[in-house]
């Protein structure tokens, strides 16, 4: 049993100009493998409502910070807690389940960051429908079920991974997005 609860409804969720506004983030792990060489990893979930994977996401709630939604959202959808690095960009996407009227339209503006996972909890609010996955860049880009959720892996996290890489000299250091 978990003693973590997750949030639910869109009662206190945030919107702006028809947009419900998402909080979400990509995780990447460099790690290891049999020639030494450093293997960059991100997590992704599975949703019960279709096949490919997601990145967590979720709705950001009128009594938290962006941030905070990001990273509460990481616990409650992949079981996961770290440090909130940085902001990787918007995306926008349309959701075809989640019109309502405040988004008529299921327009929908994801703050995506990148996150330093540092545990990875045995249970977690969501772990009954969800399952977490570890998979390379280039085989998350082929399971991403989103076209939006590609771009920003390979134009968010892998430019934001490269020039924190190359920026700070630090190429050791274990990034998560």
């Amino acid at each position: 049993m978990c003693d973590i609860v997750a949030r639910t409804g869109r009662h206190q969720q945030r919107y702006e100009a028809g947009c419900r506004l998402v909080a979400g983030y990509k995780s990447s792990d460099e790690t290891d493998d049999a020639n030494s060489e450093k293997i960059i990893e991100v997590l992704m979930i599975n949703s019960p409502s279709g096949p490919g994977l997601l990145f967590p996401k979720g709705g950001w709630e009128n009594d938290e910070t962006v941030e905070q939604a990001a990273v509460r959202e990481a616990v409650e959808e992949a079981g996961v807690r770290g440090e909130l690095m940085d902001f990787l960009g918007y995306y926008y996407f349309k959701s075809k389940t989640h019109q309502d009227e405040f988004s008529p339209e299921g327009v929908c503006r994801a703050s995506m960051f990148a996150l330093f996972v540092k545990e990875e909890l045995e249970s977690w609010p969501e772990q009954s429908t969800r399952d977490r996955t570890w998979l390379t860049v280039a085989e998350a880009i082929v399971s991403c079920r989103h076209e939006w959720m590609r771009d920003a892996l390979e134009g968010g996290f892998s430019k934001w991974h490269a020039e924190k890489k190359i920026g700070t000299g630090e190429e050791d250091v274990t990034l998560t997005c």
